[in-house]
């Protein structure tokens, strides 16, 4: 650049800085202060953190930290941990997520790229000109009617980032990858947690189902006592339809249960990445999940920095006041750099020669001064957007405490209640063994016997599912802390046996395909690992 255009540029640079800033949104100091950049400076919005766990004072409710990475393995059950590797392997909804990452990170290599001069072309051309008689005539001086043109040049254009517009850009991409990865982590933090829960649930089905059938065949005996009794002459046929209507009763509940579980099973199969099948084989048979009876929960600070949604709502606010600094440069005039190089001749052999050379460079500006309130309106909607995404982060900090505090007292209260039932149910079999003897030897009426049997059906069953809310409960207290990201980017062993196989209809007339699991999600977007915006190890 000549002295004379680099004096021309500065000048221009100096007036435009000292006109807009007078008028414009952001102070000459501010500007300053932000790196040379108008708009805003970002700070993380405040938001309230309880300062302990409503049950801190519990002693099964542990305040050191734990390693949260692989959460399931407390329930020291292989099937459990073969299941979390496949679903992390094969699961679409995380692999949707990875290439939402991968769209991100392209999005900042753009607007990187905007850094740059923003228009760089080479064009080139012929033309065979011909010119009327007249016109020929009145150039005269050797000017012929027919002609050729040949032309070949270079333009670039460079706006200068003297508001930040583009390093604001740069910004609001960064953050937008940072909640696209956190995004991943929440992805899969609810996935670990959904296989968990619907492999419990199918356990506790199993559990419901296997008691209702040996109801079944304990009041199929007290009825074929009824009927013995009633021909007999020693009991009447009330017994008779009272024991069958208990015994019916009973067998209706196991069709529901076995809905259940198919409703259940299916939703793991959709987890797993597979279409619906019976994973009967896979799973085998197996006890609900035994939960340890105490917990590590730290403080509900943690949560600010773990869980992945919540550094993902602080993220998108990160973002959006960025915007607001690209919507403020708008106020600031535009200074570019432009410039055409080329060469244009009549005949081609003439093309490169330094008579055929032609170009301009040198400063320009545009600023728009009458934008009748649009740029000051759209300054104050980023700003709302802003605000909205602040409270939304704010919001959930809230939600996240909550949730674990449901979980904990979830957890808790399960385990004080299965103690009672306990005793519940073996009080009710200890009665119904004494009054089934005492109505074979006809010493009580049937009324008592069949009240006796219904309550222990009601009291096995609230075991049952008191067992599993326990796991239940403990499950969702690692989802609510965030619990399973860590394994973002690596590849847990699993103990289980492998997802069979799976035949995928095809169209008519062609042979299946068959379905092989696929390579884990996270492999997709990141071959090495992410940092997030607060500099943890993703």
């Amino acid at each position: 650049m000549s002295p004379s255009n680099w004096r021309s540029l500065t000048g221009l640079a100096a007036i435009s800085v000292a006109c807009a800033l007078n008028g414009g949104c952001t102070s000459l100091r501010d500007y300053v202060q932000n790196g040379f950049k108008v708009g805003p400076g970002y700070a993380e919005p405040a938001a309230a953190v309880a300062p302990q766990w409503i049950d801190s004072n519990d002693k099964r409710v542990r305040k050191e930290p734990e390693d949260l990475s692989q959460w399931w393995t407390v329930f020291k059950d292989p099937v459990l941990d073969s299941l979390i590797n496949d679903s992390y392997r094969q699961s679409l909804t995380l692999r949707q997520a990875g290439f939402q990452v991968l769209q991100a990170r392209a999005q900042v290599g753009i607007a990187i790229g905007e850094l740059l001069p923003q228009t760089q072309q080479a064009n080139g051309s012929y033309s065979r000109i011909g010119q009327s008689v007249e016109d020929a005539n009145r150039l005269s001086n050797g000017v012929r009617r027919y002609y050729g043109q040949w032309n070949y040049g270079f333009n670039l254009a460079w706006e200068l980032d003297f508001w930040g517009r583009y390093r604001r850009a740069v910004e609001a991409a960064d953050a937008t990858l940072d909640a696209s990865v956190e995004n991943y982590d929440a992805v899969l933090v609810t996935l670990l947690g959904d296989v968990a829960t619907n492999y419990v649930i199918i356990r506790r089905v199993e559990e419901q189902i296997k008691l209702a059938r040996a109801n079944v065949d304990l009041q199929r005996k007290t009825l074929e006592i009824a009927q013995a009794r009633f021909k007999g002459g020693t009991a009447t046929e009330l017994d008779v339809d009272q024991a069958q209507s208990n015994l019916s009763q009973t067998e209706s509940e196991i069709p529901q249960f076995e809905v259940q579980l198919r409703l259940a099973s299916n939703q793991l199969c959709i987890l797993l990445g597979i279409p619906p099948i019976d994973l009967q084989t896979r799973l085998g048979t197996g006890a609900i999940p035994v939960a340890p009876v105490d917990v590590a929960v730290g403080i509900p600070a943690d949560l600010l920095r773990r869980r992945p949604d919540v550094v993902r709502a602080e993220r998108l606010a990160a973002a959006q006041s960025a915007q607001i600094g690209i919507a403020e440069s708008d106020f600031y005039p535009r200074i570019s750099l432009t410039g055409t190089l080329g060469y244009s001749a009549e005949h081609f052999n003439n093309l490169f020669t330094q008579q055929a050379f032609q170009g301009t460079f040198g400063p320009s500006f545009t600023w728009n001064v009458l934008n009748y309130g649009r740029i000051l309106n759209n300054v104050r909607s980023q700003d709302a957007q802003f605000q909205a995404l602040s409270a939304a982060y704010q919001f959930a900090v809230l939600t996240a405490n909550a949730e674990v505090e449901n979980g904990l007292v979830a957890f808790l209260k399960s385990q004080e209640r299965v103690k009672f039932l306990t005793v519940s149910v073996t009080a009710s079999q200890k009665a119904v063994d004494i009054a089934l003897a005492q109505y074979r030897g006809g010493t009580i009426d049937f009324n008592r016997l069949a009240l006796l049997q219904q309550n222990l059906v009601q009291q096995q069953d609230l075991l049952a599912q008191a067992k599993g809310d326990i796991a239940l409960g403990l499950i969702q207290v690692y989802r609510a802390m965030g619990g399973g990201w860590e394994i973002h980017g690596t590849n847990p062993e699993a103990q289980g046996t492998p997802v069979p196989k799976v035949e995928v209809p095809a169209a008519p007339g062609a042979p299946p395909k068959v379905e092989q699991p696929a390579a884990p999600a996270i492999l997709l977007f990141s071959p090495a690992p992410l940092a997030d915006s607060k500099g943890k190890a993703k």
